[in-house]
């Protein structure tokens, strides 16, 4: 791969080159990416979805939006600190081309800002329902009308799949959805292959994956475009990821792994000289003693260590990434950057104190249980309007459903199209909209 490529202005329809070294500094291309995901309504919708407690209403957890906006912060920083080491080895990018140091930051802001507009209510737990109800649930009846790869991305349904397709897919009559730059949605494409096979190696690449059968077309054109490169030597999708994609995902794993812990703290359900204890660990070699013992408060010693891992974990990223570079441009790099930081242990007992107190904590599981019933519910609702309505055999009810659905799409020609709306309206809810709306179809009072 070649950074001349991977940093391509270029968006959806472009019938002209967008050159770097034209761009208006005042409105660079890479900065209108992020200002058109944060005016989306999609964005918008985060503030009610969640990231780790569901329906919470207490002011200081975090939400999916707030959650976003800060991993962007920290992905400008980790873009930023790169950007201007690699301009110093590949300083062509900016006296041929006219790339800026800051132009990497913008790019991995945006991308991170995008990073979970694709996510269903109720956090993993509403993917793992919408999956749920196709492989096992009343779903599971649509399998024979639909290929292989089409049924895998129900099955599977994936939220960074999803949000692939919130910012491309033609809507209302603007084609290619948000129109980011090729840059930005390359450095989005966590796992840039299609849902089978499923885990063909233990590359991180292939963790997951990040397109539907309804993008397949676009996703490859944005591949070609930046030069990815296809990993695939037995005609699936499968391509290298884009250089900065990793530094997305760091951003990402930096923010939740210390700030779901602060959630966690603050809500009691951690014991706070433990917790600081655990974050000590990580910031050792950085704590100045002194200042910390002047904090009385504990919410300012907990806000110091904060501080202080985040900064030494987007410096500890920025390292392992540009002592890396030469295998990530070869698509040789198979593992998460923070996999391979000297913190990995303190790294890891955090986690597994997250894990313990905070994801599987009774509260959490009983609000992913009603979750699961909730959407469910929906999807069952909805996939039988629709299933009827396409079938020509709509009840009165099934044609009440389908009118209260403002889809705006083309006439659906196929089973895979009206399941893929169905869903797509369904993760695109918040979690207080699809409670309103579950009860509403009961028939509950508002």
């Amino acid at each position: 791969m070649q950074w001349e490529q991977l940093l391509s202005l270029r968006r959806q329809g472009d019938t002209n080159k967008r050159l770097r070294i034209e761009q208006d500094e005042t409105r660079l291309g890479f900065e209108v990416d992020y200002d058109r995901v944060i005016f989306s309504a999609a964005f918008r919708s985060l503030q009610d979805k969640t990231q780790v407690i569901p329906l919470s209403k207490t002011s200081f957890v975090h939400t999916r939006l707030t959650h976003s906006l800060e991993v962007s912060v920290v992905g400008r920083s980790l873009g930023r600190t790169v950007g201007k080491k690699i301009l110093e080895k590949h300083p062509q990018l900016q006296t041929v081309h006219g790339h800026q140091f800051n132009d990497f930051g913008a790019i991995v802001a945006a991308a991170a800002l995008a990073h979970d507009i694709g996510n269903p209510p109720f956090g993993h737990s509403g993917e793992k329902a919408i999956g749920n109800y196709f492989l096992n649930g009343k779903g599971k009846r649509f399998k024979d009308q639909l290929t292989d790869k089409q049924y895998q991305d129900l099955v599977d349904f994936e939220g960074n799949a999803n949000g692939f397709k919130i910012l491309t897919e033609t809507r209302n009559g603007v084609t290619g959805g948000l129109r980011l730059s090729f840059a930005t949605l390359g450095a989005f494409m966590k796992y840039p292959k299609e849902s089978l096979p499923k885990k063909p190696s233990k590359h991180i690449a292939d963790k997951k994956y990040g397109v539907f059968q309804s993008e397949t077309e676009f996703f490859k054109e944005i591949a070609t475009e930046l030069g990815l490169g296809n990993r695939s030597d037995k005609g699936y999708l499968s391509y290298n990821r884009h250089p900065l994609t990793f530094l997305v995902e760091a951003a990402d794993d930096i923010c939740y792994t210390i700030i779901d812990f602060e959630d966690g703290i603050n809500l009691g359900w951690i014991e706070e000289e433990f917790a600081l204890e655990y974050l000590i660990n990580l910031v050792k070699e950085h704590i100045n003693t002194k200042k910390y013992q002047q904090l009385t408060q504990s919410s300012d010693r907990l806000a110091y260590l904060r501080s202080l891992a985040i900064n030494s974990l987007i410096a500890e990223a920025s390292a392992i990434f540009l002592e890396n570079e030469e295998a990530i441009l070869a698509g040789d790099f198979a593992e998460a950057l923070l996999d391979k930081s000297r913190f990995k242990a303190q790294i890891d007992d955090i986690l597994k104190l997250s894990i313990e107190k905070i994801y599987r904590s009774p509260e959490v599981i009983e609000k992913e249980i009603a979750g699961y019933q909730i959407l469910t519910s929906l999807l069952d609702t909805y996939t039988t309007a629709f299933e009827n309505s396409f079938n020509n055999a709509a009840t009165h009810y099934d044609s009440l459903i389908v009118q209260s659905f403002d889809r705006n799409h083309e006439p659906l020609q196929s089973v895979y199209a009206y399941l893929m709306v169905c869903c797509s309206f369904i993760s695109g809810l918040t979690d207080g909209n699809a409670l309103q709306l579950f009860k509403r179809i009961q028939g509950e009072p508002q």
